[in-house]
């Protein structure tokens, strides 16, 4: 799958689509969400690698391994 999964809709109805759009609201507007999305911007995101917020920071990791749990897959997450 290419492009971001936003574009993907999913069958919800009307009312769950609503709450479910709260609810998404609510968590990107936690405090620590916005402190990883403005360290994001700060270090600046590439199309070639993902930023991945561990303890102790930030690194820059291939897309493949953080999107598949580094070899773990996410079945179990």
């Amino acid at each position: 799958m290419k492009g971001t999964p936003f574009k993907l809709k999913q069958k919800l109805s009307p009312s769950a689509a609503k709450k479910k759009a709260a609810r998404d609201l609510a968590m990107a507007k936690t405090p620590a969400r916005k402190a990883k999305k403005a360290e994001n911007q700060r270090i600046g995101q590439r199309s070639d690698s993902d930023l991945h917020h561990t303890g102790s920071g930030v690194k820059r990791v291939s897309i493949k391994n953080n999107r598949g749990n580094f070899g773990n897959g996410t079945k179990t997450e």
